[in-house]
């Protein structure tokens, strides 16, 4: 029983970064500021876009450069997030982020060449990590070869990170990250089906252990929560299946209670309609079973007179919110299952790479986000707020 002592890492896709120069300043305005106010050890969990990842391995002054300065500012690099492949700040991303999937070779490349890129920041005696997409998005056309073909590219990938690790001496492991309405997107009903697949095909073809040796998941709380998973039934699964959670996202969803008598908690939840980011929204009934909804929509939310979704127990949606909020005014949040899921990922026998992951600020309600020395602060509440969280969890282990 165990809960890793690595730096917390923080995920810099908050910030836009589609060049090398665009990353770097994202570390020196905001990364090492919030750093800095937070004020103990910490980690950069680095988002590379596809652009950034090409001019890192076209060029050794950029790789440089990114290396110095994560050094100047005191940041280990531990993991990455290679989920988003383009640019993560258009104005419309949405179904978009699942592309490319993982049936083609643009994922599959992708993918290795960050794995190549960490194993140059990776410190010493530390093993990394890659957060990636569910294999792609429900909502995106595929074909009936789509599961054959995702499963052949992350064999491939796994063989690769095998080969890496012997050559290189860098341990890397991917963390297939399950998101709400995607291929994998429930524990029980997708993954681990998945993974037993997964498992099957790689002991035919003879490479079993390093397909369970490189291969896991990216646990994200506020996606399974989103879905109304129980999140220690949900671990429960992964250990029996003999899948790895390779990083844990600490995350916050936002909730409204009793939507269809709740005026105050709707007209509250009308905020977080924007038109970036999908907000995948679920509603459980009093019965126990759930809907879902492709994305919030004020129509969802206004619709008069009530229909059966509308009528629910409560809502979640998938919006990152803060993970030190139990409420947001009329709204209240996921935070609960955030603190059964620490709990019980600190009783595996092994350390899971853990990361904040709270992107949206740039889309919350509170437009200052984008101002320098409060998205800093921002940060920084967050990392005390995990901070807290796992202290109090170790506190629970150690009694």
């Amino acid at each position: 029983m165990s809960i890793s002592t690595l730096p917390l890492s923080y995920c810099t896709n908050v910030h836009p970064g589609q060049t090398v120069a665009e990353v770097v300043d994202g570390i020196n305005t905001y990364t090492a500021a919030a750093f800095h106010q937070f004020n103990r050890p910490t980690a950069a969990g680095l988002w590379l876009a596809r652009s950034v990842i090409t001019e890192l391995q076209e060029s050794t002054e950029s790789m440089e450069l990114l290396a110095q300065t994560l050094w100047q500012h005191d940041l280990n690099c531990y993991t990455l997030n290679t989920f988003p492949y383009g640019d993560f700040h258009s104005d419309r991303v949405k179904e978009n982020v699942y592309l490319p999937d993982w049936t083609t070779t643009e994922r599959t490349r992708y993918t290795l060449q960050c794995a190549q890129v960490l194993a140059q920041l990776l410190p010493k005696s530390c093993e990394g990590s890659l957060s990636t997409v569910p294999l792609g998005g429900r909502m995106n056309p595929s074909n009936d070869q789509f599961m054959d073909r995702c499963l052949m590219n992350v064999i491939e990938v796994a063989r690769e990170l095998q080969a890496l690790d012997e050559t290189s001496g860098r341990r890397i492991r991917l963390a297939i990250e399950p998101e709400p309405l995607c291929h994998l997107s429930s524990i029980p009903g997708d993954v681990i089906p998945f993974f037993s697949q997964l498992y099957q095909r790689a002991d035919d073809e003879g490479c079993l252990e390093a397909v369970q040796g490189y291969i896991g998941v990216c646990l994200d709380v506020c996606h399974q929560a989103v879905e109304f998973e129980d999140l220690h039934d949900s671990i429960d699964l992964l250990e029996q299946a003999q899948i790895r959670i390779n990083k844990l996202h600490i995350t916050n969803a936002v909730e409204l209670i009793s939507p269809a008598s709740n005026k105050a908690g709707r007209k509250a939840l009308l905020a977080y309609v924007e038109p970036r980011y999908l907000h995948q929204t679920y509603a459980r009934f009093n019965d126990g079973h759930v809907e879902s909804r492709l994305d919030l929509t004020i129509d969802d939310i206004q619709r008069s007179p009530a229909d059966d979704f509308l009528n629910a127990d409560r809502w979640r949606v998938h919006f990152h919110v803060p993970i030190f909020a139990e409420t947001l005014g009329d709204l209240t949040t996921t935070r609960p299952d955030l603190e059964t899921a620490l709990q019980r990922v600190a009783n595996l026998p092994y350390a899971p790479h853990l990361e904040v992951e709270t992107y949206t600020w740039p889309v919350m309600l509170d437009a200052q986000g984008s101002d320098t020395t409060n998205l800093s602060a921002r940060i920084a509440g967050e990392l005390e707020a995990a901070t807290a969280l796992i202290e109090a969890t170790s506190a629970q282990l150690n009694q």
